[in-house]
């Protein structure tokens, strides 16, 4: 059965095609040639006046592993609002939330993938997958119906990778371990949270910079950082390394940011959530925007990307692999409450609520830093759309954020609003910029395909994986990225004019370049001596994650095998 849209409005930017009346046709989930018969089609979409882009992908989005259950679980009173406003009512129960709560700052996995389905993602990226939790992690993605899945392998902050680090381990082996990680966990990328410094506050260390000892592995931030990033560039894998700066939301951490960027030796390194780490000093409450500086840099140094991790304004709850940092910004928490916690010989999580408020100076030029890097960095193929969800508000304001981008009208009467001494240390006013609907299919779509690696997503060319959807063209951008007249999955309608009319099961990316198999002699050994699971156990089976249909695993090929 072929499936034909016709005389829509073509944004495919990997095809550079920019508004180009153009037809697509479906057939077994892939965009085909036009039929030499035309008798094969057996429906028809006329798409005219609409535009058409790829399925949106978030490349950057907590949906899955133990911090973001435990997000849903501390907010039971949040859960009750919901149901009050969506059911008219309050269940006796709702006082106690389970893993399957759902509010508006994290939704359950149900309704994580329903909204962000008919908001025309096709998918999402978990970006912070600790290895011992990453069975956790994927049976959540698994649970999350209609988009495609994939994760980021947290390292850095490990015992295992730090002793590796002391003992002055040969490049090799390095490439062996992380190699293997990303088999173990099945995971696409790998993260490093606050390199060194996770592990360094369990030794009573509150800050650690780019060059200073973590005092019990004698191994600083960038030797963390240039192993790394090595590991990554040699194995081929497509997704740079995923960097959380140290100093995280630390007056005048913008340095460390521009000293990270050094620390890459000229490899391929994506800064993430890069708004929470471009602040600087200046003034007189000793806090400002280094965004100017940040986006100088990023426009220089091609081999720099980055993901803004825009804060938009309510309540939402950060969740964290960065525990020294949340142990500090647990003070700030909204309701009065947290969760620090230590995991094995991994690394950490913290879980803080917290309420972004646009008369709050701080978290007012928070925002209008966010928009500054984005409209200050000129390529949009290597700065990303995100809020870095749920830390800097849900991914369900992604349309806000996008008219944000789009109308500088709008945008400048949202900063008008603002605490007034923060908009005295914004110049964001003078950044006449307005994003394109061709750029915003490069920052949501082309870009990030490529960025991870993901070679048949992100555009309209024959071949592709029939991931797209459908908008019609209207001047409220909010409105138009809200609600879409059409998304299809693998070339299935699944919705229709906002709302979902087939629950599909979407695919888990993964990466799994070469490694020599001899690494695991060591690791059986560790395990044994300080682990409470077994290494065979540790390691996630390709059946555990394609059971019952869902999760069909495509591997990506590593930048040596395309």
């Amino acid at each position: 059965m072929i499936t034909h849209l016709k005389n829509g409005m073509i944004y495919d930017p990997a095809h550079q095609k920019n508004g180009v009346k153009e037809d697509l046709y479906l057939f077994q989930g892939r965009i085909v040639p036009k039929p030499l018969d035309p008798s094969k089609i057996t429906q028809t979409f006329d798409l005219t006046g609409k535009v058409v882009m790829a399925g949106a992908i978030d490349m950057h989005s907590h949906i899955g592993g133990g911090k973001i259950n435990i997000a849903r679980m501390m907010l039971p009173e949040f859960q009750e609002k919901r149901l009050q406003e969506t059911k008219g009512y309050t269940e006796p129960e709702a006082h106690v939330c389970t893993p399957n709560c759902s509010h508006n700052a994290t939704p359950s996995t149900t309704d994580t993938g329903f909204r962000y389905i008919e908001m025309g993602y096709t998918a999402a990226f978990e970006p912070a997958i600790l290895p011992i939790n990453a069975r956790h992690a994927h049976l959540e993605m698994g649970d999350t119906p209609m988009i495609d899945k994939g994760g980021y392998a947290m390292l850095g902050n490990d015992d295992y990778f730090l002793r590796l680090l002391h003992q002055n381990a040969d490049q090799k082996a390095i490439n062996d371990y992380v190699a293997w990680t990303l088999h173990a966990t099945q995971a696409i990328g790998i993260k490093v949270v606050n390199p060194g410094g996770i592990n360094a506050f369990k030794f009573n260390q509150r800050r650690l910079d780019l060059d200073e000892n973590n005092v019990h592995y004698q191994v600083t931030p960038r030797e963390i950082l240039q192993k790394l990033s090595r590991a990554v560039h040699e194995l081929g894998i497509a997704k740079p390394l995923h960097v959380h700066c140290n100093n995280l939301g630390a007056a005048g951490n913008f340095q460390t940011t521009l000293d990270t960027m050094g620390a890459s030796d000229g490899l391929p390194m994506h800064l993430t959530h890069i708004q929470f780490h471009s602040y600087g000093t200046e003034g007189e409450k000793k806090f400002s925007s280094a965004a100017a500086q940040i986006s100088e840099a990023l426009n220089k140094n091609k081999h720099i990307t980055a993901d803004v991790g825009q804060i938009l304004f309510g309540q939402t709850v950060t969740a964290s692999g960065d525990t020294m940092m949340q142990h500090l910004n647990a003070k700030h928490a909204n309701p009065k409450k947290s969760v620090i916690m230590d995991i094995e010989c991994d690394a950490g999580c913290g879980v803080v609520p917290f309420k972004y408020r646009d008369q709050n100076y701080v978290n007012a030029l928070q925002w209008a830093i966010g928009l500054e890097l984005f409209l200050s960095v000129e390529d949009p193929w290597r700065i990303f759309l995100t809020t870095d969800h749920p830390n800097g508000a849900p991914f369900t304001s992604y349309p806000h954020l996008i008219r944000l981008l789009m109308d500088k009208t709008f945008r400048n009467e949202a900063f008008a609003k603002l605490n007034l001494d923060a908009q005295a240390m914004s110049n964001l006013t003078s950044l006449n910029r307005e994003y394109s609907l061709y750029e915003i299919a490069i920052m949501t779509r082309a870009g990030a395909a490529k960025l991870i690696g993901l070679n048949d997503c992100g555009h309209l060319g024959v071949g592709a994986q029939a991931d797209i959807t459908v908008y019609t063209d209207q001047p409220d951008r909010e409105a138009m990225f809200a609600k879409p007249d059409y998304v299809f999955k693998n070339g299935e309608l699944v919705v229709k004019n906002g709302k979902v009319v087939k629950v599909v099961w979407g695919a888990t990316h993964t990466a799994k370049p070469a490694f020599d198999m001899g690494v695991e002699k060591g690791l059986s050994e560790y395990f044994d001596k300080y682990h409470t699971i077994q290494l065979d156990n540790f390691k996630i089976a390709d059946d555990e994650i394609s059971d019952d249909g869902r999760g069909r695993i495509i591997a990506n090929p590593s930048k040596s095998n395309q």
